[in-house]
């Protein structure tokens, strides 16, 4: 029930909504890139929000507030203890109330300000009576006025409180005016805790009492997917991108087009981890769509695409999936995926949060629409379509070396800042989206929304843009825009090339954890622990020992 609770209020702070038009999403904007952008934009001014209300309903009933008055009654009835042996007082040289603390023991400025964590735990609390009893750990860090002094009191209230000291350690302030600063790791109940902070902050020895929080609520490790079932969690719209409320959308006067979109995105919003993928009955117009689009790409990929696109292509043509008079089925897509590379697929109904559709890749799983295009614009899209994936995406995909770089981005992702899902975002904006690679000296292209866009296609190889080598550093800080086509391409020396170079770049993130795939349970671990680093490193050598033996065997072999 604890870790339920933690979990619930952690998504205080995440975003509940689909960020389409009509929720303020500028609606000729339409890219992975903005949508993080926009994403980084709510997700503080919710945060900032849920503070800033807490904070409110401390300071408008003072001593009383809700704060304290949700929490139970302590074991000594209704005395409350505090800093001091059961007052509010800090004694002077002269044994008197501190000057700045008044009558009800309290300091003057009444102002009482939550932080993210005390709200997190005071919401934690509140979900039930055994909420609140429930017992936490957490580390305080306190600064500390009049020196060591007052430890004594510190240890008093924390045994008032019922609480259990488990480690303290102290250490020359590094402020001034401080005298040292104290790290003490508690175990007491939720509530116990909650009053204990508050009895600290009233005390005019301490400069700072902050609060670190242990037990799921709040720690180094944000909460991401951990295994592919979390994705049902991951399905968030920044952009359905409705045909009825943009009139530049080509569906926005076709009524039929509109009701076909929604009762695709209704399939879509009902699938779960393990269902099979529903197939949807194209229309004579969507097959049609279709064929259009897929034979020219036929006719442009010889010269255009690269090495691994046309080989993988070849790959889906003979086992019957790509062929010219039919949309193929997300399922018999996803199966061909699993056998040639682990990638599967799951139907999404539209354009995801970047941080979910990244999310997924680190599961070697890849979010597709399954609607058309309008069939007055075949060679266009303004949002992802199944066309686009099919035929941009999934070739690729069953190719090994982009698929390890795919997942490489979507592991990168899990737990990243808001800033670095921005920065990861532009990486896969100009590399899987739009990227360019040398092959014996000419320019192919890798990129899904340059194989799926003819025009686009042209243009990138053509000498009107310019081109840049890929630098996984300056090319996450690109602007861009989405408009027309684009002015800028990077070029990769080749898949391995730009591997390499992305690795290195992510190790420079701020993420203080390391994240891996565990491909026989199916789930992402953290990194965090000896034993997890002894368990990896027993893999790793079992895999090297296999290695090995079967170079010292073929190398036997060739000499015999």
């Amino acid at each position: 029930m604890a870790v339920a609770a933690a979990q619930k209020n952690r998504e205080m702070f995440a975003i509940k909504k689909s960020y389409s038009i009509e929720n303020g999403y500028p609606s000729r904007r339409r890219s992975l890139v903005d949508d993080a952008r926009f994403e980084t934009l709510v997700v503080k001014q919710t945060k900032q929000s849920v503070l800033e209300e807490a904070r409110a309903r401390a300071n408008d009933s003072g001593l009383e507030s809700e704060f304290i008055q949700d929490v139970a009654h302590l074991s000594n009835g209704d005395k409350t203890p505090t800093v001091e042996d059961g007052t509010h007082q800090d004694e002077t040289k002269n044994g008197q109330l501190d000057a700045d603390v008044g009558d009800d023991g309290g300091k003057k400025d009444e102002d009482y300000t939550l932080t993210e964590e005390e709200v997190i735990l005071q919401n934690a609390a509140s979900e039930s009576p055994d909420a609140e009893h429930a017992v936490q750990k957490a580390a305080l860090l306190l600064r500390l006025r009049d020196g060591m002094g007052s430890l004594a009191r510190i240890l008093k209230t924390i045994d008032n409180y019922k609480g259990c000291v488990e480690h303290l350690e102290t250490r020359p302030s590094q402020e001034d005016g401080m005298q040292f600063d104290a790290l003490v790791k508690v175990r007491m109940s939720r509530t116990n805790l909650l009053q204990l902070i508050r009895a600290l902050r009233q005390s005019t020895s301490f400069a700072g009492v902050n609060l670190l929080s242990e037990n799921n609520l709040t720690n180094k490790t944000p909460w991401f997917p951990r295994h592919a079932v979390d994705l049902d969690n991951c399905n968030h719209l920044m952009t359905k991108y409705e045909p009825e409320l943009d009139m530049n959308h080509p569906g926005f006067a076709d009524k039929q087009y509109r009701e076909r979109r929604k009762q695709i995105a209704v399939i879509a919003f009902a699938y779960k981890y393990g269902d099979p993928i529903p197939s949807i009955s194209y229309t004579e117009s969507e097959n049609s769509t279709w064929q259009r689009v897929f034979n020219t790409v036929l006719d442009l990929m010889p010269k255009h695409a690269c090495r691994e696109y046309k080989a993988a292509f070849n790959k889906l043509q003979e086992a019957d999936i790509f062929v010219p008079h039919r949309i193929p089925q997300l399922e018999d897509v996803s199966n061909f995926l699993r056998k040639h590379t682990g990638f599967t697929l799951r139907p999404a109904a539209g354009l995801l949060t970047a941080r979910d559709f990244l999310a997924s890749l680190a599961f070697r799983v890849f979010q597709s629409t399954q609607y058309v295009r309008h069939a007055n614009s075949p060679f266009h899209t303004p949002e992802p379509d199944c066309i686009h994936e099919l035929l941009g995406h999934i070739p690729l995909l069953a190719d090994p070396s982009f698929a390890q770089f795919s997942q490489e981005i979507g592991l990168a992702s899990l737990g990243a800042s808001d800033s670095e899902i921005e920065k990861l975002s532009t990486v896969y904006w100009f590399t899987v989206e739009f990227g360019l690679c040398k092959e014996n000296q000419q320019l192919k292209a890798y990129g899904a929304a340059l194989l799926s866009s003819i025009g686009e296609l042209l243009h990138a190889l053509s000498d009107k843009p310019e081109l840049r080598a890929f630098e996984p550093a300056s090319t996450s800080m690109q602007p861009y825009q989405d408009q027309e086509y684009q002015p800028i391409y990077y070029v990769a020396e080749s898949f391995e090339d730009a591997k390499d170079k992305f690795r290195r770049w992510v190790s420079t993130m701020s993420r203080p954890f390391e994240v891996r795939f565990n491909p026989h349970t199916e789930r992402v671990e953290v990194l965090d622990s000896v034993d997890k680093l002894e368990t990896l490193i027993w893999q790793l050598n079992t895999e090297m020992l296999h290695l090995t033996n079967a170079i010292k065997k073929l190398k036997s072999s060739h000499f015999e």
